[in-house]
């Protein structure tokens, strides 16, 4: 095992190899972990039967600093065995009754994705006006990221925090003031993607009116955007406004005419109208009968 540190408090084991740059500080970390007491089979502590492990960030989440110490050193898709002695782990009064006294412990680590939200955190710090001064490139790393984060958030069903997350890397593009030609560009390149993101968190949420809204602002950036004109389309049945829903879809599949997707919603919509119709007619009928009979 490798010597952490140098002065043999925290050893690593390497068992798979990650990839990529280390962990930085202040990240927020998507592991599995599992915790043994030396000599035991058992983990005093496990995350590895939930199938989705809480995102803990660096500093504030992680109680151990043999551990949080051993994680800067990982990168994504590594699993790594830590060996920590007392001073890195529960110290010489342990964590009683599960951890003894000067107990030395390992874990097993598993970094399945991490997040620079350090970043993040300094960039939401800084005043509007010197946000302003950042360079594009690193407000668009911030905005990655937070995007990341509700994409994490709407892929465990968590909608509501996904749209928060979506929301606050919209507000940190559209507070970006800039007259370069260039910087705008790249800013509704940055856009797109999120308001996709949101017209379909709305639909999750069972808002079509906003998932109408946040499609159509993606059209506004790119007119024949086939996943915003598939979103609104969505929103328009949603909504029974039948012939919009067409129109949109039937733009999506001139561009995309063997996508599975559009097809199977264009003959959703067709059977949802026709069934609006009968019914229509039916009703008409029976009003017209009813003032015939009389």
């Amino acid at each position: 095992m490798n010597d952490v540190l140098g002065d043999g408090g925290i050893l690593k084991e390497v068992v798979q190899p990650g990839e990529g740059p280390p962990v930085p500080q202040n990240a927020s970390v998507l592991i599995h972990y599992s915790g043994f007491l030396e000599y035991s089979a058992e983990p005093f502590e496990t995350t590895t039967n939930l199938k989705y492990p809480r995102m803990m960030k660096l500093g504030k989440d992680l109680t151990l600093a043999g551990l949080e110490l051993g994680l800067l050193t990982m990168r994504k898709g590594e699993f790594s065995r830590f060996l920590l002695q007392p001073c890195y782990a529960y110290g010489d009064m342990g964590c009683p009754p599960f951890i003894p006294a000067a107990a030395v412990v390992l874990y097993e680590v598993h970094i399945l994705d991490f997040l620079d939200s350090g970043q993040v955190d300094e960039f939401i710090a800084l005043s509007p006006e010197e946000q302003n001064t950042v360079s594009l490139s690193k407000l668009l790393e911030v905005v990655n990221t937070v995007r990341s984060f509700g994409n994490r958030c709407f892929n465990q069903s968590h909608y509501d925090n996904a749209k928060r997350r979506y929301k606050q890397a919209l507000m940190l593009l559209e507070n970006r003031e800039t007259e370069r030609e260039a910087e705008k560009e790249g800013i509704r390149t940055a856009l797109l993607p999120l308001f996709l993101n949101l017209s379909l968190t709305e639909l999750r949420l069972d808002s079509p009116h906003k998932a109408l809204k946040y499609g159509n602002k993606a059209l506004e950036i790119d007119s024949a955007n086939t996943k915003a004109l598939f979103r609104c389309g969505q929103a328009y049945l949603e909504l029974r406004e039948y012939e919009s829903a067409q129109g949109c879809l039937i733009t999506a599949q001139a561009r995309k005419p063997f996508d599975t997707d559009i097809n199977n919603l264009l003959r959703k919509v067709a059977m949802s109208y026709k069934d609006t119709l009968d019914k229509e007619k039916d009703m008409c009928s029976r009003i017209f009968r009813g003032l015939r009979d009389k």
